[in-house]
């Protein structure tokens, strides 16, 4: 059994492709994950197939090329652009005598050092134990022996057995901290909306500009870098619009190609600020030659955690690299859909204010509503959920409210309490 190195990040990178070969953008996509997680790159190996083999996902011949570079580069760990089997990933290191990294496993290692505050780390852990209880034969020959020695005797355990269930465990326990996390966030969610403070979730693919556009239009100080999942950690600052309104602008973690199923579990919760939010803002890098694709992969990704029907604004970031002015595209319903801008010169945010504060006031209603004194529990309501301006006691002991509320509730109460702003 080979020795795995405590420090040293040689990597070979195996471009490995199903079907239709790597794209130009998807391999330097992969090579920037690679960079970002820290490694040195020190060679590269292209494989295609029509179907992945069970044994070790590659052809024999490929293995003996992947094999060669190796120990030619002396390699410390091979990188691969695939999901592995944990059998796969054991007969790899076995022939390759080094460690061996598959997409998913990469990403998570990212997200493990970028997560900063309490509730980030506990998901990047929680995504690992998950993504590791299902790896736990992974050629250490001492996990299959049965327990043995004085003391040691007992129902036959295997070591192997013993650590499933330690970290089945440690996943439970995460849960349940996790829980009381959410627990804070949901309560934070319901006083937005007891306070009918809307919210604005930014959403895009990693490395889009999204933290860059967050710190412009809020004055955040959120990291933000030329390298994909700069941030990770969810952040809600205060927006001020036009007209003296304000909202919760939201930054969240970028979404990327093949986005890890255990994230978006563990990230759930995280996930759940996007799914709540009132409107999201899809900020695409415009200058990317393959951002069709990349809009096509952020949706899937929205699908994925249920927020696919919330509405959207496409924000056509980085329009200064192509040399477009920054401009307002509308639907032939006159709806903004698409702004063009730069989130790093800030030309055009002025436009992107203008265009979210249309549309959180489209669908609100405005006006004074007369209740009796019968009505005690409807204006329990209205405080709950409608802004109310000011409150004015009547002759007859009811009650004559200027408020402002959103449409949707407005039309439940209309028609559950006969509700009437005039």
């Amino acid at each position: 059994m080979f020795e795995r190195p405590q420090y040293g990040e040689r990597a070979v990178l195996l471009h490995f492709s199903l079907g239709q070969p790597r794209s130009k953008d998807d391999v330097e996509e992969f090579t920037s994950l690679a960079l970002s997680a820290g490694v040195e790159l020190v060679g590269e190996l292209y494989a295609h197939r029509t179907a992945a083999t069970p044994r070790f996902l590659i052809g024999t011949g490929k293995l003996e090329e992947l094999k060669l570079l190796v120990a030619s580069v002396k390699a410390d760990v091979v990188l691969i652009d695939h999901e592995l089997t944990p059998r796969q990933e054991i007969n790899l290191e076995k022939e390759l005598c080094i460690r061996v990294i598959d997409r998913t496993g990469l990403i998570l290692d990212i997200f493990a050092q970028r997560a900063r505050t309490f509730e980030g780390k506990l998901q990047v852990e929680l995504a690992q134990l998950r993504h590791l209880s299902t790896r736990l034969v992974r050629g250490w020959t001492h996990l299959e022996r049965q327990k043995g020695g004085i003391g040691l005797r007992g129902p036959g355990e295997t070591q192997l057995e013993t650590d499933r269930r330690l970290v089945g465990h440690s996943i439970k326990r995460l849960q349940r901290r996790l829980e009381r996390v959410d627990s804070r966030r949901q309560q934070g969610r319901a006083n937005r909306r007891k306070q009918d403070i809307p919210t604005v979730s930014l959403v895009g693919y990693t490395n889009a500009g999204k933290s860059t556009l967050f710190n412009y239009l809020s004055d955040a100080g959120v990291v933000a870098r030329d390298q994909l999942f700069a941030t990770l950690d969810p952040t809600l600052r205060k927006l001020e619009l036009p007209g003296g309104d304000e909202a919760v602008l939201i930054d969240t973690v970028g979404f990327v190609r093949d986005l890890p199923h255990e994230l978006i579990a563990a990230f759930q919760s995280t996930l759940e600020e996007t799914k709540d939010a009132n409107l999201l803002l899809h900020v695409i890098d415009c200058a990317d030659p393959e951002h069709i694709e990349r809009i096509k992969q952020v949706d899937d990704v929205l699908e994925r955690i249920g927020a696919n029907q919330l509405p959207v604004i496409q924000v056509y970031n980085k329009a200064d690299i192509l040399g477009v002015p920054p401009r307002v595209d509308r639907s032939e319903t006159g709806e903004v859909w698409r702004i063009w801008l730069s989130a790093q010169t800030g030309d055009g945010t002025d436009l992107l204010l203008e265009a979210i504060a249309e549309f959180l006031h489209k669908d609100r209603v405005k006006g004074t509503v007369q209740l009796d004194v019968t009505q005690a529990r409807l204006r329990a309501l209205l405080y709950d959920q409608a802004r109310v301006y000011a409150e004015r006691m009547q002759d007859d002991g009811g009650w004559e409210l200027d408020l402002e509320m959103d449409r949707h509730r407005y039309d439940r109460l209309r028609q559950q309490e006969s509700l009437l702003i005039a």
